[in-house]
């Protein structure tokens, strides 16, 4: 018996949407309830499930698909159990007199499973799977929840996709210019199904570790919907199976999700999330990016590499704002230099459709003036928001932050109620990965009876463009604005070796000093290696080191790291190989 999976629900008023991931392969055994894919359109996502036990005959579209209510996804030839489940269907029994119609017929109770365990985690990313695996090496027993895959969004759909991604149009741009390192490349070609199985293998490899550590920790891993039921219960919810667990600790990992401006015309089906950046095996002509921040400029710097006409409207005064004024400056430079259009101080009001399935980008520029910019698709890269539904919050009372986005934590990850934390994304502070691990690991050693607070002053921030971008703690800009008086050592990577050698001289390292105490309180670094540099002064932010304890250290030759050491030489009379 050969059974359909069709697509069926399209959210709102969409009539189209794309496959941004297909779970399984033809000839997969699927039981019945599995997402076999993930469908994204409009302000969310869909997750197809299957219908039946049994075999998968066919898998009839593929990642980057565009898909309409009807289109027939996926056959299925059922098992034999999942055909003597369906005999009702051909042979139909008489039903009794006295009860002409019963609404329950059919329907199944769910499945009901009790679990106890120390501590529940909701939420398997970087928040999640890193403090369950530090609870169960202190010694706890844990059940991890997590709706979807291992790894959250980082791992899947954002950190680690979108870094394979960098890395083959790094590939890409070094064979264009083979010729400047005395090499021949010919007929260069890119093929983005080839990128696109890359970076899903780098991506399952990864999850498949995740899942074995879950094993060797004996972390009790249950796939669903976590919701709170008091202070000491969470139920979970799955298909036709829910796991009622009682638990004497609970941390909340929920991370985010993509924000999607409330505009006319976000229901394109030509209008994506980085989710459907992250699937397109078939590279638009041209691209408008909404939103000029880390984001944004990553997937800008790619598309441009890869040959898309790319154009980012901004809304604030810059791009990556947040970063000193040189490296916006000299990122704006790079970007224009890789022929991506700039719009900065412009808010974005319209998505119009052309004909030909065109998109229209309406906006406003500081002047107030109308502009239009046209493209074949429009990535929304306008920030994240914390996943706080399904939650039950309201049922255990927990508060939420000031602005209402986020859940209200203390330094301990604590939340209002003593034995319930939370983590990561979902408390709307630092929305990055290591921030959401470390997070976790505060979290676990306050529940397992240590005292342990979170201290943000070395948050290391990292922006993979090209070049990349690295700060930590305070920049020239926010110590200013602080009050601090400072000192800053510079040393362009233009006079280090181990960069020339390589082909790209590009950018700094700044560190900034404690005028008062010696002390290094931040830096920032552009060019080669920059988001590895960055943990040498995150380091020494971290522990309060004095530039004169970088400065007397001894550094290998040639490396990139060099770099630090003379930026550090420079607080401390000067640096060797560079002279202002």
């Amino acid at each position: 018996m050969l059974s359909e999976v069709k697509m069926e629900s399209l959210p709102g008023n969409i009539t189209e949407a794309m496959v941004i991931k297909v779970h399984k392969e033809s000839g997969a055994q699927v039981k019945k309830g599995e997402v076999l894919f993930d469908i994204e359109g409009g302000k969310g996502s869909i997750f197809v499930k299957t219908n039946m036990d049994g075999t998968l005959q066919t898998i009839k579209v593929m990642e980057g698909a565009k898909v309409k209510n009807g289109d027939v996804l996926a056959v299925i030839e059922a098992s034999e159990a999942a055909k003597t489940q369906g005999a009702p269907e051909t042979v139909k029994k008489p039903v009794p007199a006295s009860n002409p119609f019963d609404y329950f017929a059919g329907i199944l109770s769910p499945k009901n499973t009790e679990l106890k365990c120390d501590t529940v985690i909701i939420g398997g990313g970087p928040g999640g799977y890193v403090a369950a695996i530090t609870a169960a090496q202190m010694g706890a027993t844990v059940v991890l929840v997590e709706k979807e895959n291992l790894g959250g969004t980082c791992l899947n759909w954002g950190c680690i996709p979108t870094k394979a991604l960098v890395r083959s149009a790094e590939v890409f741009r070094d064979l264009k210019n083979a010729a400047d390192f005395g090499c021949s490349a010919e007929n260069i070609n890119l093929d983005m199904k080839k990128v696109l199985a890359r970076k899903q293998d780098v991506v399952t490899k990864l999850v498949e570790g995740i899942r074995f550590l879950m094993d060797k920790y004996k972390i009790n891993v249950i796939k669903g919907v976590g919701e709170l039921q008091d202070k000491e219960t969470v139920l979970v919810k799955a298909n036709n199976a829910q796991t009622t667990i009682h638990t004497k600790n609970i941390i909340i990992a929920t991370g985010s999700k993509a924000s999607m401006l409330n505009i006319p015309g976000i229901d394109n089906p030509n209008v994506i999330s980085s989710n459907g950046a992250l699937a397109l095996d078939k590279l638009p002509e041209s691209m408008v990016i909404v939103g000029g921040g880390v984001i944004g400029m990553e997937f800008a710097f790619i598309f441009a590499e890869f040959g898309v006409k790319i154009s980012i409207v901004e809304y604030m005064d810059e791009c990556l704002f947040a970063f000193d004024g040189d490296i916006c400056t000299q990122i704006g430079a790079a970007a224009v230099k890789k022929g991506i259009n700039v719009y900065k101080g412009a808010k974005v009001e319209e998505i119009l459709t052309a004909e030909g399935g065109k998109c229209i980008v309406g906006f406003t520029d500081k002047a107030k003036t109308k502009k239009y910019i046209d493209a074949q698709m429009v990535m929304m890269a306008v920030g994240r928001e914390p996943v706080l539904e399904s939650l039950g919050l309201e049922k255990v009372g927990i508060e939420l932050n000031e602005n209402g986005r986020g859940i209200k934590v203390d330094e301990k990850m604590q939340t209002n109620i003593p034995n319930i934390y939370a983590i990561g994304d979902v408390t709307d502070k630092i929305m990055l990965a290591h921030v959401a691990s470390h997070q976790g690991i505060v979290a676990v050693r306050n529940i397992m009876g240590e005292s342990c607070t979170m201290d943000y002053r070395a948050v290391p921030n990292t922006v993979f463009t090209d070049p990349e971008i690295a700060m930590v703690g305070f920049s020239e800009k926010t110590a200013k604005e602080a009050g601090l008086e400072t000192e800053t050592g510079y040393f362009p990577l233009a006079a280090n070796g181990k960069a020339l050698a390589a082909g790209d001289g590009r950018g700094y390292v700044k560190i900034v000093k404690n005028k008062l105490t010696g002390e290094i309180i931040g830096g920032t670094v552009m060019g080669l290696h920059a988001t590895d540099l960055i943990a040498e002064i995150a380091l020494a932010v971290q522990n309060r080191l004095k530039a004169e304890q970088l400065a007397e250290t001894i550094y290998a030759h040639p490396t990139t790291a060099e770099a630090v050491h003379e930026a550090a030489l420079a607080l401390e009379g000067g640096s060797i190989h560079f002279a202002q």
